[in-house]
């Protein structure tokens, strides 16, 4: 057989691998690009910390550490984008994790529970009134050989946001803040 050489064959074989390759890296039909299956979390706090920093409103802000005395102080935050960043790094649009969570309604509440243990954002309720969203929970979990950390996130726009994060190191110990900010407008 004149027409058949080895490299002939390796390269054919070699072209139908990478051809099957592209074929199979066609993007996903469902989602359209840009729609997002869940709560926008991150564009919501972004647009709230945009409209907080042009506010400028002043905040009752109360810090305790392992349940030692707390300190209270009123301030004005300078960068409201920092100061909720927990929140925005809550956020689960991400397109890995498109069929990830639960979604359940209840009420004026949406519930997104996370249906993997790996997932950092176990739970997330976002309640609203009318197209208004009037509170956002959120519970993170992360463990690994080293730490367990525990995260219960609270947001309500206009008012108030609170922050209890437990720390569980190895050879440390454990560590427990408890952060409370009262927006006064």
């Amino acid at each position: 057989m004149y027409w058949y050489k080895p490299y002939h064959f390796k390269s054919f074989f070699l072209l139908a691998i990478c051809t099957s390759g592209l074929l199979a890296c066609k993007p996903d039909v469902h989602v359209k690009s840009g729609e997002k299956r869940y709560f926008d979390l991150k564009q919501f706090i972004n647009a709230d910390s945009a409209r907080l920093n042009k506010q400028h409103p002043q905040v009752l802000k109360t810090v305790q550490h392992n349940n030692e005395a707390a300190q209270t102080k009123r301030l004005s935050i300078k960068n409201w984008g920092q100061e909720l960043e927990l929140f925005s790094a809550s956020d689960i649009n991400k397109p890995a994790w498109r069929d990830s969570y639960k979604i359940a309604q209840q009420g004026d509440s949406v519930i997104y529970t996370a249906l993997y243990p790996e997932l950092v954002t176990r739970r997330m309720v976002i309640k609203k009134k009318g197209q208004d969203v009037t509170k956002i929970a959120i519970e993170n979990f992360t463990k690994s050989l080293l730490y367990q950390t525990q995260e219960h996130l609270v947001y309500y726009p206009d008012s108030l946001y609170l922050i209890d994060k437990e720390q569980k190191v190895k050879l440390i110990g454990a560590n427990r803040y408890q952060i409370t900010g009262k927006i006064k407008q």
